[in-house]
């Protein structure tokens, strides 16, 4: 199972550990790639912080991250999967899982980055603010960008099973998978439902997605079981108390997608 994730805007401090090796990163394919992007994202930081503000598109309140990006050489490093932070990350809870549960996540959660492409958790890098909504003057957009080197790398990186897909729109649009990797990949959106003058009326609502998809993934893990197929997924999910409402696809090839039904979260 490969499951796919949106980085967290928010991040912690890279701390006091040795910088980035990029040459040790997951998916080597993506290097020259990653190589161009931190190239230019360094490089506009350092030279023009009000410039790198506007691209980022950053308040004068996160100044401080332009200055973060234009020491990303030398700032130091730690797991990706202490990196990213909020909703979805805090639910995850990647640092209270049991040793089988981790190395699971490990082997299994791929996030994907406007810098890097995508990492893994157990990827050693520096805080950073580049997201996949980003345009850079030399590059361009970074969702356009990323979709040739994805699209080298993905269908090895996606093995034989199932891929779940938890990412948000913008993260989607560097790789999309196709043809027979499409037919095992499952997307979810989370629905809230809520009775409003006894009529049910269903939502999509940030925390609640974000949140919902972290606890999924962590049960999921903790569950211990590795769903081989989107169907086989549909139906881990519902004995773990989830309600998912899904149909296959009408033609081959084509992802399924799943609606996960909340009604409140449980922290």
């Amino acid at each position: 199972m490969l499951v796919l994730l949106p980085p967290s805007e928010g991040k912690a401090a890279g701390g006091s550990g040795a910088p980035l090796k990029p040459e040790a990163l997951s998916l080597p394919g993506l290097a020259p790639a990653r190589a161009a992007v931190l190239e230019e994202l360094v490089e506009l930081c350092a030279a023009d912080e009000l410039k790198a503000r506007e691209v980022l598109g950053l308040s004068e309140g996160l100044r401080g991250e332009v200055a973060k990006n234009a020491e990303l050489r030398t700032a130091g490093a730690r797991p990706a999967g202490e990196i990213y932070t909020g909703v979805l990350y805090d639910a995850l809870g990647l640092a209270d899982l049991p040793a089988a549960a981790r190395t699971s996540a490990e082997d299994a959660l791929l996030v994907f980055s406007g810098l890097w492409g995508a990492v893994r958790i157990t990827d050693a890098i520096p805080s950073y603010r580049c997201s996949m909504g980003v345009k850079l003057p030399g590059l361009g957009a970074l969702g356009a960008y990323w979709r040739g080197p994805m699209a080298e790398v993905m269908p090895e990186a996606a093995g034989d099973g199932l891929v779940l897909d938890l990412r948000s729109a913008a993260y989607g649009a560097a790789w999309k998978p196709k043809g027979e990797v499409a037919g095992r990949t499952a997307t979810v959106r989370v629905l809230h439902s809520q009775m409003v003058d006894g009529v049910e009326k269903r939502s999509v609502v940030s925390h609640f997605n974000k949140a919902t998809k972290g606890r999924l993934v962590r049960d999921l893990l903790l569950a211990g079981g590795v769903p081989a197929s989107p169907a086989e997924l549909v139906t881990a999910l519902r004995d773990l108390g989830y309600t998912v409402e899904a149909e296959a696809p009408a033609k081959a090839a084509k992802a399924w997608s799943l609606d996960v039904v909340v009604t409140q979260i449980h922290h």
